[in-house]
């Protein structure tokens, strides 16, 4: 059996212990071998738990009569909105987001999400922290696929001379399940760094040959193991600090400001996975104002905490070493609901903070029409695999083959990450209106894909308003030229639907209404 197909397929037990306020989940067996790069690198992942309305997050300007007819009773007044290119804006609440734009601190990937999408927040939150497909359920997360191909034999022997600090911390009471290995979760849980007081090893005599032996082997493994790394945090935590303040009241603050001071500390650990909650907003998205309410809430405290977070690297001289995405399980309905909110829908705005991404908007802005569909979600312009797997590509520095392992063969490479003395080969061209056209549209029997190639094998797909694939075309590697592709439509009913173009890190996404 290959690699990849064990972890996909293989049925592996974990056993979650909180000790001393850290919370490990290990089985003290190693199992295969691989590697990976070291280098001082930090990925720290915000989860915006519930799925965030990137409409009413990322506003595009350029369709707000569109958006009039369809959120009237939700849409933040076009005057308020906060303008970051020609015809597009954020909320207005995250004004300390929109200075770090203009600073050149943010990229911004517009319609993120997977093809067939899920719209359970439970399946689809599993499906973007293992990088599964939709039809996949892997028992494993893609970090910890990543940090299991260079430490398989792990947690057995760590930490050690060499790797002394958790491989991942997790802020909050609960690990992340994106980094859950195939036979252990490389993570530990963390609520505060400086409450970690040893724990009581005791004398060990004889241990008995049973079960019962085993599981008291592993609890005192897991005991000297806590205490081990305990240690290692609160040395951090006590030899960092926070060159800003922070507030109380933003929980995501508080998350953020103990990663900034374990950082500061020199903790060696490569990921930190924070999270902020409440955006499953069906009702009370906003209020009368609709400036105001849930959803701007948590958009100031995510904006605030942000850029909070990297004044403070930026202090500590640490800001070259720290990238931080956002994530969420997915994005909502183009259509608001009549509790002044919004339900589950489809892709989503994704961002990259810090001092070496590249800057500004990957992507074109979402295409809105006046009589889209109920239930019609944001298409997908990129697959969230293809964020990740650039990461590791151009932040982590993992090899094309062994990503292809982690996550599949089908991920795209991204121009995301430049400057800081790194180096990325990804020059990516943006496909545009002159470049890319649907003809007829509307269209019954038929449509044309055109699209000037650059010699690439390309795919396009057709999805429907969920966001679930109907159907797929592709065409073989050439020469660059004028393409002029008739795609005879499926016998599908009445409405709108959108293709999908890829040509190798190209994507576009166009609408197609189908009388």
């Amino acid at each position: 059996m290959k690699r990849r197909n064990f972890l996909r397929t293989g049925a592996l037990t974990t056993v979650p212990v909180m000790l001393n306020g850290l919370n490990l989940r290990a089985v003290p067996f190693p199992f295969m071998t691989g590697s990976g790069p070291d280098n001082d690198r930090v990925l720290v992942l915000i989860q915006l738990n519930g799925g965030n309305d990137g409409l009413n997050c990322v506003i595009p300007l350029d369709q707000y009569s569109a958006l009039s007819a369809v959120r009237n009773n939700i849409l933040i007044p076009e005057s308020n909105v906060l303008p970051i290119e020609t015809g597009l804006g954020f909320h207005p609440s995250m004004l300390k987001l929109q200075e770090m734009y203009m600073d050149g601190k943010v990229g911004l990937i517009q319609g993120v999400g997977y093809p067939n999408q899920d719209r359970s927040h439970f399946r689809s939150t599993d499906i973007w922290t293992s990088g599964s497909e939709a039809s996949e359920y892997l028992s494993t997360g893609w970090l910890g696929r990543y940090f299991n191909d260079g430490h398989p034999e792990y947690p057995e022997g760590y930490p050690n001379a060499e790797y002394d600090a958790p491989f991942a911390l997790t802020m909050g009471s609960l690990v992340s399940e994106t980094c859950q290995g195939p036979l252990t979760n490389f993570s530990l849980a963390l609520n505060d760094p400086f409450s970690l007081a040893p724990l009581s090893e005791g004398e060990v005599g004889n241990l008995p040959d049973n079960n019962y032996g085993k599981e008291l082997r592993f609890l005192i493994d897991a005991i000297a193991q806590t205490n081990a790394y305990a240690g290692v945090i609160v040395d951090a935590a006590e030899g960092g600090s926070n060159q800003v303040t922070y507030p109380a009241e933003n929980r995501l603050a508080t998350q953020l400001k103990n990663v900034a001071l374990l950082i500061a500390g020199g903790l060696k650990t490569k990921v930190y996975i924070c999270s902020l909650g409440g955006f499953d907003t069906h009702s009370g998205q906003v209020d009368d104002d609709t400036t105001q309410g849930d959803h701007a809430t948590l958009l100031s405290q995510l904006s605030e905490a942000v850029n909070l977070f990297h004044q403070d690297l930026k202090l500590a001289g640490k800001d070259e070493k720290v990238l931080t995405m956002t994530f969420s399980e997915f994005g909502r309905q183009i259509r608001s609901n009549d509790s002044m909110g919004t339900d589950h829908g489809s892709a989503a705005p994704l961002f990259l903070f810090g001092s070496c991404v590249k800057p500004g908007v990957l992507g074109a802005n979402a295409q809105i029409s006046v009589d889209a569909d109920p239930q019609e979600g944001v298409a997908m312009q990129y697959d969230f695999r293809s964020i990740y797997a650039t990461i590791l590509k151009d932040w982590i520095g993992l090899e094309e083959t062994t990503i292809f392992e982690i996550l599949n063969p089908d991920v795209q490479f991204l121009p995301l990450i430049e400057g800081c003395s790194l180096s990325t080969a990804i020059q990516q061209e943006v496909f545009t209106d002159v470049q890319f056209n649907l003809y007829p549209n509307p269209a019954s029997q038929y449509t044309t894909l055109a699209w000037l190639s650059d010699g690439q094998a390309w795919t396009a797909t057709m999805l429907d308003k969920w966001g679930h694939q109907i159907a797929t075309w592709s065409g073989p590697r050439g020469i660059r030229q004028q393409v002029n592709q008739r795609i005879n439509l499926p016998s599908v009913p009445a409405g709108h639907y959108y293709i999908h173009l890829r040509q190798g890190n190209q994507s576009v996404t166009k609408g197609v209404v189908v009388q």
